[in-house]
């Protein structure tokens, strides 16, 4: 049993947490993950860990409907969409029985519903809408209530109280924060303001989800922008990670501290060159512009200082959004499968990080023209798949004895000797 403070600016109480799963946090036999597309290829690739997008918008409905289940949470009637809650069956229960640890990304896409929209975005989200992504919205009592209900249901039904439905191990609240202007819109707002409505997001979700899986960890989503913000962007749109984080573990603290981990997102400095080995950006000291593959050791140090710490021990880190694009050439397969051992290597010598889950399953047209999959979309389509790369045989050998060999080629690319070069 748990006793939790939570704090809004409109409201302060105390609520006891029965935690219905106390299964402890699974071991994982490797690091392999990835944001699945195709679940049946994601087996066959034999990961350990996967992440999938839930739109919260998708999830709920505003008023009782034909396809709409009742759900109950502090006293009020909500309701879920069932045909979106199948859909999510389909993914985590296949994935979850072949030993995947799932992790949700929970996520306020505007839905263009005005009253859905009223009860998820938070109202201070740019009126013009020019953003992919909202806050939730954490503002009014009925924002909090709606989230907190969506968040209890998800935690409920993919606790393990449920086989038939599919196990869930971890939520990432929101999207890149740090970087809110297209990933977390709170419109221009100062960081600590931005922090502070985050901060009431994640607690809400720890405390929701505790209720049902004691041991299941809730994460904080960065991109790899850390002594640095976005260039271009407004200070008042886009932060430095780094003051981020920091600033976020002391309004915690102040509030009553919780478990919380964090999901960083360590893209290289420039999204369009695959070769991460040569990021500039990238230096090993915590004053570092960027985190990417280049220097994940200074996130693991980091998270080993005692202001960050949680029962003596520093949070987990995952790495649940990261890739390498394939440049339009006849070097852009290779370089991006080279770019992928040197991650693998990299990531597996990081004993704060527990998960290098890739993006994308198949390249998506509207990324920005970044071709991140381990398979090519076909010609004309969104993210339909037309053929693995070279990446993915590759990537299918990650974590098994077929690895060394299969590596071998892309150390003179990366320019090393040996892996153990590596730290």
């Amino acid at each position: 049993m748990k006793h939790c403070a939570v704090y809004f600016g409109f409201l302060l109480f105390t609520c006891v947490l029965n935690a219905q799963n106390t299964d402890a946090f699974p071991d994982s036999s490797n690091k392999k993950g990835l944001q699945v597309q195709m679940v049946e290829d994601a087996i066959a690739l034999g990961i350990k860990h996967a992440a999938l997008n839930v739109s919260l918008g998708g999830l709920m409905e505003v008023q009782e409907a034909a396809d709409s289940q009742r759900i109950s949470c502090n006293g009020r009637i909500y309701f879920i969409h069932n045909n979106y809650v199948k859909s999510l069956d389909a993914q985590i229960k296949p994935l979850s029985d072949a030993g995947v640890l799932v992790n949700l990304i929970l996520l306020a896409y505007p839905t263009k519903n005005p009253a859905k929209d009223a009860l998820l975005l938070h109202p201070k989200a740019k009126a013009d809408g020019k953003y992919n992504i909202a806050a939730f919205n954490t503002a009014t009592e009925e924002g909090v209530g709606q989230y907190r209900a969506l968040v209890e249901f998800l935690a409920e039904r993919y606790s393990g109280a449920h086989p038939e439905h599919g196990r869930v191990w971890g939520y990432i609240i929101g999207n890149e924060v740090n970087s809110q202007w297209m990933w977390y819109n709170l419109g221009k707002m100062p960081m600590t303001e931005v922090v502070t409505e985050y901060e009431k997001a994640v607690r809400t979700s720890c405390e929701a989800i505790g209720k049902y899986s004691k041991n299941a960890r809730v994460y904080l989503s960065f991109d790899h922008h850390w002594n640095t913000s976005m260039p271009g962007i407004s200070d008042q749109e886009s932060y430095k990670g780094k003051d981020f984080l920091d600033t976020f573990a002391r309004i915690a603290r102040e509030h009553g501290d919780y478990e919380w981990h964090v999901a960083h997102h360590p893209y290289p400095d420039d999204l369009g060159n695959p070769r991460t080995w040569d990021d500039k950006q990238a230096w090993t000291t915590d004053d570092s512009p960027h985190i990417t593959f280049k220097n994940l050791e200074v996130a693991c140090k980091y998270m080993e200082k005692p202001e960050l710490l949680w029962e003596g021990k520093p949070r987990r880190i995952i790495l649940s959004e990261q890739g390498l694009h394939c440049l339009g050439n006849e070097q852009g397969e290779i370089l991006q499968a080279a770019g992928f051992a040197y991650v693998w290597e990299k990531v597996s010598r990081q004993k704060g990080i527990d998960a290098l889950i890739w993006h994308r399953h198949v390249d998506h047209s509207h990324e920005g023209g970044l071709r991140l999959g381990l398979w090519e979309n076909k010609q004309g389509t969104i993210s339909e798949p037309s053929r693995p790369r070279h990446i993915y045989d590759l990537f299918k050998k990650a974590g098994t004895p077929d690895w060394k060999t299969a590596a071998e080629f892309a150390l003179p690319i990366v320019g090393l000797k040996s892996w153990d070069e590596l730290k």
